[in-house]
């Protein structure tokens, strides 16, 4: 069951230098040399974790289609075909108000990444759109495109209070073409009020846990992504410079490694529920 998945890596996790340069910004001369780099250490590219998406609803849309067919450049330099995107902040969970207009924006990043091969992959994330498991099927379904799919977070889930093996995957699971390693408890809240209310960044920082370590359901997900054949990358977002900020971004990256491969072992000597 170890090498089940192949694994992946956020690569401003590992090397946090690389922070004030994402991939839609460095340009083809770099780009080209880093897909050298990477074909010279026998490393592939998952996917371009691309910032497009997270944006306000209500701000430039020219501006989201540049960065998106930048992003789609840095996909094909880097050979992958799977970039992240984002379905935009929307005020106060105002989700029905901006519907169409996120339905309108993500159906044209849709028909711009099919004319390029490539398809795109929503996170879902606190306080965009597709936040919880409802409006992310109304937001690929309504969108209807094979070129927008789904990258399910479970950590980001559990911030907005949604269950994510429960709740989340009958919803989703049809359309979860990547998955990301990241455990989380509930957002401390403090006295605030419940989520669309805004919790403090650092907030959400410190919920996350290594995977198996919150409230994720990551035996439960590991192993409905098995009975589904899953052929994806499990790809592993630490998220843990808060709880553990003495230590360096790769020392984090390893903890959050031994979690996922101490799950994956525990699932080869425990039969596969339904199997």
């Amino acid at each position: 069951m170890a090498d089940r998945w192949p694994i992946g890596a956020f690569g401003d996790e590992i090397a946090p230098g690389l922070e004030d340069d994402n991939v839609v910004d460095l340009g083809p001369e770099r780009l080209d040399r880093a897909a050298a780099l990477l074909r010279a250490a026998d490393i592939s590219v998952s996917a371009v974790a691309s910032p497009v998406g997270k944006a306000d609803v209500e701000g430039d849309f020219d501006a989201e289609v540049s960065r998106l067919r930048a992003a789609m450049d840095a996909a094909h330099r880097l050979q992958t075909k799977l970039i992240r995107v984002f379905s935009f902040f929307v005020p106060e969970g105002r989700h029905a108000e901006f519907r169409d207009e996120v339905l309108r924006r993500m159906s044209t990043f849709a028909k711009e990444a099919a004319s390029q091969d490539v398809v795109l992959v929503h996170e879902n994330e606190s306080y965009v759109y597709g936040d919880d498991a409802e409006h992310c099927r109304d937001l690929v379904e309504s969108v209807g495109s094979p070129a927008l799919q789904i990258a399910f977070d479970p950590a980001n889930f559990v911030q907005v209070g949604v269950r994510p093996f429960d709740e989340a995957w009958p919803l989703l699971a049809q359309h979860v073409v990547h998955f990301h390693v990241k455990d989380a408890v509930g957002v401390a809240r403090n006295g605030m009020a419940p989520y669309p209310a805004r919790a403090p960044e650092l907030q959400l920082m410190a919920s996350v846990r290594p995977a198996g370590e919150g409230e994720g359901q990551f035996p439960e997900l590991l192993q409905a992504l098995d009975r589904r054949d899953y052929r994806g990358f499990l790809v592993i977002e630490p998220h843990l410079q808060e709880r553990l900020h003495e230590i360096e971004a790769a020392e984090r990256f390893a903890i959050a490694l031994a979690a996922l491969r101490g799950m994956l072992a525990g699932m080869v000597a425990k039969p596969i529920q339904g199997h």
